[in-house]
C-alpha cells in the first residue's frame, strides 16, 4: 500500500512524463526544421509555444514537489517496464510503469498540449 496520496502521486507522475513528453517534441522540432516543408514556419510555431507550455507546467510541477518534499528518480528500465523511486516526505517507494503505458500517457500529454488545451 503506498503512503502517497492520490493528488501528490499525480504531481510526480507529472514529473515523470513532462520531461518525457519535452525531449519528443524537441526531437520533433529538429525533424520539421530539417524536413522539406514548403510551409515549415507554423509547425515550428507550434512545437515551440507546446514547449514552452510544458515547461511551464514542468516549473510548477518541480515547485510543488520542492514545496511537497518530493521527489522522483529513475531506477531501472528494460524492454517491458521501467521502475521508478518515489521519495515522499521521507518515505521511499519503488513503482514499476508498464513502459507501452508510459508511451501512451506521453501521447495523451502531447495531443492535450498539441491542441486539445484550447478546446
Amino acid at each position: 500500500m503506498t503512503r502517497i496520496p492520490e493528488k501528490d502521486r499525480d504531481i510526480l507522475e507529472q514529473a515523470m512524463y513532462l520531461p518525457m513528453l519535452l525531449t519528443i517534441l524537441e526531437m520533433d522540432r529538429i525533424l520539421f526544421d530539417k524536413g522539406s516543408f514548403k510551409l515549415k514556419q507554423p509547425y515550428l510555431e507550434l512545437i515551440d509555444e507546446t514547449i514552452t507550455a510544458v515547461q511551464y507546467d514542468l516549473k510548477k510541477t518541480k515547485d510543488a514537489m520542492r514545496k511537497g518534499q518530493m521527489k522522483v528518480e529513475e531506477i531501472t528500465w528494460d524492454e517491458a517496464f521501467t521502475m521508478f523511486l518515489f521519495i515522499y516526505k521521507g518515505y521511499e517507494e519503488k513503482h514499476n510503469y508498464f513502459n507501452p503505458r508510459i508511451r501512451n500517457r506521453v501521447q495523451e500529454l502531447m495531443e492535450f498540449y498539441l491542441y486539445k488545451r484550447f478546446k
